[in-house]
């Protein structure tokens, strides 16, 4: 097969496992602080991945402003796009309640910052060098909670399997399409160019993570979030040193 299609697979591997923690959330009753445990757990692991597996390959990549740029614009970018969500939302008769957008706005990070993560995969494979197995893995690693965690939360406010499977199935389609395009439209960029688009995948990750994910984590497991946070950034930690 050409490396084309390997850089396609590559990102639906990394965004259907999205759909797989959606599949778990909505098919299994899952308790409600199994579901805040794996998102303190998955914001720990999400924060390594970003700090280790995007904001330093970015620096070398690109430098220090180039990262920072990318960085910034993908936390703003999150920022606006979410509040935008929140206030269509709150039309919505099921979006006035107290959970209301937490698994849209989960949803919302996960796109931004798949399809760049997924960009930078595929881009990772010119010159026919093969996918990076501890990124795809840490990837994978994350991606599992914030399908789960964000179909559950959709889930509570009410939204339909039709509405959580299409929602997912695109974000992961969309990883797929991004890593194609990686692949075939970023070969020859410059390192800047590279840099940035890898820093706003981090940006726009951590915004989620602080806005969504760790307070809605602390609601059901108080005192133990910390923790669990933390051993999720160790297991991503051990998976980027293994690499």
């Amino acid at each position: 097969m050409a490396d084309w299609f390997w850089a396609a697979v590559a990102g639906l591997v990394a965004g259907g496992a999205l759909l797989v923690g959606a599949v778990i959330a909505w098919f299994v009753k899952v308790p409600a602080t199994i579901v805040a445990s794996v998102m303190a757990f998955g914001s720990g692991v999400l924060i390594s991945a970003l700090a280790y597996d995007l904001v330093l390959e970015a620096q070398g990549e690109g430098g220090f402003w180039p990262t920072v740029g990318g960085f910034a614009v993908g936390a703003v970018v999150y920022v606006l796009a979410n509040n935008l969500l929140d206030r269509l939302d709150q039309r919505n008769p099921r979006g006035k309640g107290e959970d209301s957008g937490t698994g849209v706005g989960i949803a919302l990070g996960a796109l931004l910052d798949g399809i760049p993560e997924s960009a930078v995969l595929g881009l990772s494979m010119v010159g026919g060098g093969g996918v990076s197995v501890p990124v795809l893995v840490a990837i994978i690693i994350s991606n599992v909670p914030e399908g789960l965690s964000s179909t559950a939360a959709l889930k509570q406010e009410g939204r339909g399997a039709k509405y959580v499977f299409l929602l997912w199935t695109g974000i992961a389609l969309a990883s797929a399409i991004a890593a194609l395009l990686g692949f075939v439209l970023l070969d020859g960029a410059s390192g800047g160019l590279t840099a940035f688009i890898t820093a706003l995948a981090a940006g726009a990750i951590l915004a989620m993570i602080c806005d969504t994910m760790i307070p809605e984590a602390f609601r059901s497991t108080h005192a133990y979030t910390g923790l669990l946070a933390t051993s999720g950034f160790l297991l991503s930690y051990a998976v980027h040193v293994a690499g």
